[in-house]
């Protein structure tokens, strides 16, 4: 069993004990982070926590701890787990009343949990084959900007998505694709890499953010505007990121090929590069 972080213990996860009056579980008031690990060392740690920073702030949970505090919980969980390539999650919430009521109290705790999960991204299948989405309307809340514990819309896209055959949704909204339900979704074009733009439509991925600095400096150019499905299936590439996945090729889209339906050379490129990246940069 793996060893879980909860409010400043370590305890074997299936131990772990949260209040059934927990606002995140009551309400989902409460901020999620997922961060990658590869050869035991964080990834892109420092974008990672400054958007938990600013996803509390937005709601108005005051962090338990400082960010230096829960960089060093997140290690130290790692080491507890000797975890060498994999995911550290990471939520944290409004705290536990004692009755339910939308109204918090101003003087709660709030709950702090974290637990790792094994992943092997180095080897992914699936970066070599590359893989389907299924489209779907985007029924999200409007602040998406928000890394919200309040993800039923997503997990409700991510089984249409399944039962279609697909492994990723990409949610579209007034006639354009916002992101995928846990990705940020790009297509590759004439122009050059194309992604939407951040607003308060879309969240700001970390491993995108990395990932188009990484294109740009490598000579490629980034685009950031809408585009639409027909866009996507008429370009040359499309690609997903995320701290779960890096960056995988998309190859169909609603059963319809992607290109030639094979992995391109851009994609393949950046996932390259991103991973000489983790490497150099973890800590």
């Amino acid at each position: 069993m793996s060893v879980a972080y909860l409010n400043g213990s370590y305890l074997p996860l299936d131990e772990v004990r949260i209040s059934p009056l927990d606002r995140g579980f009551l309400f989902a008031d409460g901020i999620y982070e997922v961060a990658a690990v590869i050869e035991g060392r964080l990834i892109d740690s420092a974008s990672h926590l400054a958007r938990l920073e600013r996803s509390t702030a937005a709601i108005g949970i005051s962090l338990p701890m400082s960010l230096d505090a829960i960089e060093a919980a997140q290690k130290e969980l790692v080491a507890r787990n000797s975890l060498s390539q994999g995911l550290v999650y990471l939520q944290i919430t409004r705290g536990a009343d004692t009755t339910r009521d939308f109204i918090a109290p101003t003087d709660l705790q709030p709950t702090l949990f974290m637990f790792v999960q094994d992943k092997n991204f180095v080897d992914m299948p699936a970066a070599t084959t590359g893989i389907a989405v299924a489209t779907m309307p985007d029924q999200r809340w409007a602040r998406r900007d928000i890394k919200s514990v309040g993800l039923l819309a997503q997990a409700i896209a991510k089984q249409v998505a399944k039962d279609a055959g697909a492994q990723e949704a990409w949610m579209i909204e007034d006639g354009f694709v916002t992101e995928g339900a846990s990705s940020t979704a790009f297509i590759v074009t004439d122009e050059g890499i194309v992604t939407r733009p951040y607003s308060q439509s879309v969240l700001a991925g970390c491993t995108g953010a990395a990932l188009t600095a990484l294109a740009e400096e490598s000579g490629l150019a980034v685009i950031r505007r809408p585009f639409t499905i027909a866009e996507a299936l008429a370009a040359k590439e499309a690609f997903m990121t995320s701290a779960s996945t890096f960056c995988l090729p998309i190859v169909r889209i609603d059963g319809q090929n992607v290109g030639d339906g094979t992995p391109g050379p851009v994609a393949t490129r950046l996932r390259a590069l991103y991973i000489d990246f983790a490497r150099a940069t973890a800590v």
